[in-house]
């Protein structure tokens, strides 16, 4: 982060809010021309400050409003074993987020599905049938209070 400024910081501010602003529209909000801001954007996206730009959808409206927690928990874990249940999870378009974690637990999946009978299979015959997975807690969602997307700067 020490080679961002001021102006680099309010760009990506901007742009978590808004990243379908045109360069021009960027620019004007920033203060500065569009050819700077361009250089910018292109330099932040080169060094990996900005991943990727993405549409944010409506899961209730969607049918995927049933959001649900799983904890984790390994048979074993040694490399191989965690290797190989990440390449896994990242297959299964359900789970949005998977974090591997500390204490009773070594994963948290963020699951997203349309309803609990849904959820009950899929547990059972996606979960279910990952030969490391040991044990998993489940931890419906009833509301959501703030769900922010961006990284505060």
């Amino acid at each position: 982060m020490d080679t961002l400024d001021r102006k680099d910081l309010q760009i990506l501010r901007i742009l978590q809010e808004n990243s379908r602003l045109t360069t021009k529209e960027l620019a004007a909000r920033v203060h500065l021309s569009t050819t700077p801001v361009f250089e910018r954007l292109k330099r932040l996206e080169n060094e990996g400050y900005i991943k990727r730009y993405v549409a944010v959808l409506d899961a209730e409206k969607l049918n995927r409003g049933f959001v649900v927690f799983c904890s984790v928990k390994l048979r074993r874990l040694n490399y191989d074993i965690a290797s190989a249940f990440a390449q896994t999870v990242r297959q299964i378009p359900e789970v949005t987020e998977c974090y591997n974690v500390s204490g009773e637990y070594d994963y948290l999946l963020k699951i997203h599905a349309p309803d609990m009978k849904y959820y009950q299979e899929f547990t059972l015959n996606v979960l279910g049938r990952i030969e490391s997975l040991g044990s998993l807690t489940s931890t419906f969602v009833m509301d959501e209070i703030k769900h922010e997307y961006g990284v505060p700067l």
